[in-house]
């Protein structure tokens, strides 16, 4: 038996180089709120990534090899061109990427990059105050580099860390020889949303991210998105959140033109999908909102659209008007913990034949499980449950792509994988297509424009005013975030208090950087009775929905 032969690896490169090689002038645009516009193609991109590669070299980061990380890159950014270029450069030089999330609070931003150890830090100029902050106090942090869209810029400095400016490494460098990677190296790190206490860390490998952009890929060719080459991306989740699922990639790898728009200026996206000619997009279902509903859309024709969207439950009424606007919307599903695509509303052979209000139905459902993931709903004793579109279980998965751990923290990890199943803690139905439908997170998680607000967080939060004996936390629908926090607070015995004092207070810890100022609920019940109280001494939170009826304007 011959035993010469090449052992060809799953790595990013192989990404970016055909994008280079077969699409040299297809566009990378960089559009930012006011400019100016960088007009890039995948051809200049290679050999700015590349040049990146020696950047890293010249900073002192480490690759890595199989089974042990390369230095920590982390990043703090908006969704622009610098960062597509560090999305390929830093994991193909044998570092890993750590995309912070920016929209957590200062205090939980600065926990995951002290539990991440990050070496070197990226930032977007407007995070200068938050870095200095970073490297006050995470002492692993050694080197700063500042990207700016001026071609001017004034001094900075960081105690502890040497600051660099990206545009001066990047034009001085040379461009660099990457070498061969294993594809079980680690690209990336991220943390989730910290729905259940603290975020929790996840990690990728070249060949987890390479696999998840080919199936998704195959997966959007397909009705009813049919994306190809003459397609235009434009991606709207934020690129600190699961690889703006993936996008980034998967354009690059099918060669579609790619548009960045900087930091979100709904009115400056809306005037850019139109001059660029934008086709796909993607995003939470807040983002579409935006899109529909800024004062400025009336002005834009969004008819031919695709939108991907994801991260809560889509409203019927907020797809019966991106349908009135021409806007096809296509639903999918994932977690932070699984790359995040694992599911997609795609169309079926057979679904000529179904009745009108069956296939309106399925849009609204969570789709189909993409190739290479196997999904289950099962019971409490890991049973299937019936395919009958009601019977409701636990949903858990299998893909090549599903984070193989949660960084230092075995408990939650044998908690998630079990059985070897991904157990993803959300409750779904599915019927005898395979359509899956997510009912409702098992714990009592509120989803907010996309975004996740842990519920007993914020309860041990409000908890800590010298007055409230008792707090929950429930999500109540609103029309445009989805949901948003409602707290029912129950006085300590003799004393007095307001939702103006709750309020105040929660600011007042928004202010000290213990929690984002958009956690504070929009509504504080102050209730004077007991609240009920599950079989096993927990309050009931569904009885409590149902007694309330809350909803906001």
């Amino acid at each position: 038996m011959n035993t010469q032969h090449y052992e060809y690896q799953l790595t990013l490169d192989k990404i970016i180089r055909k994008a280079a090689q077969i699409y040299p002038n297809t566009e990378v645009v960089h559009a930012p709120p006011g400019g100016p516009i960088i007009r890039s193609n995948y051809a200049k991109e290679w050999d700015r990534i590349q040049r990146l590669g020696s950047v890293l070299e010249e900073l002192g980061a480490i690759p890595g090899e199989p089974g042990k990380f390369g230095s920590k890159i982390a990043v703090l950014d908006w969704n622009t061109i610098m960062h597509f270029e560090l999305y390929y450069g830093v994991p193909m030089y044998g570092a890993v990427l750590h995309t912070v999330n920016v929209l957590l609070s200062p205090e939980d931003i600065i926990y995951t990059m002290m539990h991440a150890q990050d070496d070197i830090l990226f930032i977007n100029e407007d995070f200068t105050s938050l870095a200095r902050v970073a490297t006050s106090l995470i002492k692993t942090i050694k080197k700063v580099v500042i990207m700016s869209n001026k071609p001017d810029h004034e001094e900075v400095t960081f105690d502890g860390a040497e600051v660099y400016w990206y545009e001066d490494l990047i034009r001085d460098a040379r461009p660099y020889n990457f070498q061969e990677l294993s594809e079980n190296m680690v690209a990336t790190m991220m943390f989730t949303s910290g729905t259940t206490g603290r975020p929790k860390g996840t990690y990728f490998t070249h060949r987890q991210l390479v696999l998840h952009a080919m199936s998704v890929a195959l997966s959007l060719s397909a009705p009813p998105i049919n994306a190809n080459i003459y397609d235009v991306a434009m991606p709207l989740v934020p690129m600190f959140h699961v690889h703006a699922w993936g996008l980034p990639y998967i354009a690059a790898l099918t060669g579609i033109k790619q548009v960045y728009p900087g930091r979100f200026d709904w009115g400056w996206v809306l005037k850019t999908i139109k001059e660029e000619g934008v086709t796909i997009t993607n995003g939470v279902p807040t983002i579409l909102y935006n899109l529909l509903y800024h004062p400025d859309s009336p002005k834009y024709d969004l008819s031919g659209l695709k939108f991907i969207i994801g991260g809560s439950a889509l409203p019927r009424g907020l797809l019966e008007e991106a349908n009135r606007r021409g806007i096809r919307v296509v639903q999918g599903f994932g977690l932070t913990e699984t790359a995040p695509v694992i599911l997609l509303t795609m169309e079926k052979s057979n679904m000529k034949d179904w009745p009108e209000e069956r296939k309106r139905e399925i849009i609204l459902s969570a789709g189909l499980p993409i190739p290479l993931v196997d999904v289950r709903v099962v019971d409490e004793n890991g049973r299937d449950v019936p395919r009958d579109g009601k019977t409701m279980g636990e949903l858990v998965v299998r893909a090549p792509w599903i984070t193989r751990e949660y960084l230092g923290d075995p408990e939650k990890t044998r908690n998630a994988w079990r059985d070897d199943w991904f157990h993803t803690d959300d409750i779904a139905v599915w019927d005898s297509e395979g359509y899956v439908w997510i009912m409702d997170r098992a714990k009592d998680v509120i989803k907010s424009g996309g975004e996740w607000i842990s519920s007993t967080r914020l309860e041990d939060l409000i908890s800590t005013h010298p007055a409230v004996y008792e707090v929950a936390v429930i999500g109540a629908p609103h029309p445009k975030w989805g949901e948003r926090p409602v707290a029912i607070v129950v006085p300590k015995p003799g004393q007095d208090i307001t939702e103006g004092e709750i309020r105040k207070y929660l600011m007042e810890l928004v202010n000290e950087g213990k929690m984002p100022k958009w956690w504070v609920p929009d509504k504080v019940i102050i209730v004077n009775s007991e609240l009920p109280k599950t079989s096993t001494g927990k309050i009931d939170k569904k009885a409590l929905k149902d007694r309330l009826s809350i909803t906001l304007d």
